[in-house]
């Protein structure tokens, strides 16, 4: 019984660590923590689709396997990458997304990333409860790699439907949002999913360094980007351009 509660905790405690870390960086307009909790669960409900979605993705377009590298690549993006996300994309743009709490570019990240992190902590829990004798291994290595490339996942999106709502270009920012989170999720998994064991772990590990140099960016990015940096600082209403929002 001690064993189980270990693991679960392994399991759990990354991700809701990720989830703390980035509603503690939104500094300015702190968001309603039911709006937190719905958007987390959200992210746990996103699971189902995505199994069913990625199931029936690679039933269609691989025949159930992957055979050679250019298979495993469509494994990768489409049956892996897109099946994810796309669920993900769902719940943040319909919980979170329409909420009037959602009033800066910061609330895509925070909102992307506790659905991220909802996702990310059922699947933690399938892969370490499922391996036994080595949960803790599992559970180990994932802290360090899987969660966090789920959080990249969900920043990146996150940025681009943070630009959305504040943004007359809507359909394009959301569509970038998700097709950058299917791109950098593809890459990682397409790294992983290979049988070449250096170019595996190079692979991978430089995809997943990659996106977190690119979240941390965003990060910064978005909360330069608040409106309420200008209210804090000299009480002006200033309006985001989309001009003002590199990324």
């Amino acid at each position: 019984m001690n064993d189980l509660l270990i693991l679960i905790a392994l399991a759990v405690a990354p991700c809701i660590i990720i989830a703390l870390f980035i509603y503690w960086r939104d500094k300015f307009d702190k968001e309603p923590f039911s709006l937190l909790v719905g958007s987390f669960f959200g992210g746990i409900a996103s699971v189902v689709p995505a199994y069913f979605l990625s199931r029936g993705l690679e039933d269609i377009v691989l025949g159930g396997q992957s055979v050679n590298n250019f298979e495993i690549a469509i494994d990768a993006f489409i049956c892996v990458a897109f099946a994810e996300e796309i669920s993900k994309y769902f719940f943040l743009r319909f919980i979170a997304y329409p909420n009037k709490s959602f009033n800066e570019p910061f609330d895509g990240i925070t909102y992307s990333v506790m659905v991220g992190m909802g996702f990310a902590m059922i699947e933690n829990l399938l892969y370490v409860l499922g391996n036994n004798g080595n949960g803790i291994e599992v559970a180990l290595l994932r802290m360090f790699t899987a969660i966090p490339a789920h959080a990249v996942f969900a920043v990146i999106m996150g940025y681009f439907v943070g630009l959305a709502k504040h943004s007359e270009h809507k359909a394009g920012y959301l569509f970038v949002g998700v097709l950058a989170a299917v791109l950098a999720h593809g890459f990682y998994d397409y790294f992983l999913f290979v049988q070449n064991i250096p170019f595996m772990y190079v692979g991978a590990a430089t995809s997943l360094l990659f996106g977190l140099y690119l979240a941390f960016r965003a990060i910064k990015q978005h909360q330069k980007a608040s409106p309420f940096v200008a209210k804090e600082t000299n009480g002006d209403d200033t309006k985001i351009t989309d001009s003002e929002t590199g990324f």
